[in-house]
């Protein structure tokens, strides 16, 4: 009897044996599989992570250049930096408050019937020199600070 019970036993531990040969593969093939899904939704992640970054910075380059920021192209224009800044800023301020107020209105997007536009004079002084390229910087600002206002900003 301890023969059979022996050899019984033998039997059901092959069994035993045979049968996780089967289930332990398939068992660690889905943690494995599990382990990669959830690194690839990790990568996906970060990508769309890095995306929204590029993205957000690619809007606040946009915005500071709408905004009139990047002053630094009017060198062959001519003209001192301080009459320069004065009118872009002076120009700016006019255009976002002017701007502003026709949105409120609901007025169409027009900045040239605006009298400070026109007349380009706000914060002039005779120590700028030439009166015409001070209302040139000044209007470049009066639309840039406009088309701010018009649209939020």
């Amino acid at each position: 009897m301890l023969r059979s019970n022996g050899n019984g036993l033998i039997k059901k531990a092959s069994v035993l044996a045979l049968g996780l040969l089967f289930v332990l593969p398939g068992a660690v093939s889905a943690q494995d599989g599990t382990w990669r899904n959830r690194e690839r939704r990790e990568e996906r992640r970060e990508r769309r992570e890095e995306r929204r970054e590029e993205r957000q910075e690619r809007r606040e380059e946009r915005r500071e250049e709408r905004r009139g920021r990047d002053w630094g192209n009017y060198d062959g224009w001519g003209g001192s930096a301080q009459m320069r800044q004065t009118a872009l800023n002076a120009g700016y301020n006019e255009g976002i408050k002017e701007g502003r107020k026709d949105s409120r209105r609901g007025e169409r997007f027009q900045f040239t019937d605006e009298s400070d536009y026109r007349s380009a004079s706000k914060d002039y002084n005779s120590r700028f020199g030439n009166r015409a390229l001070y209302q040139r910087f000044f209007r470049h600002g009066f639309e840039n600070g406009y088309r701010d206002g018009y649209n939020g900003y």
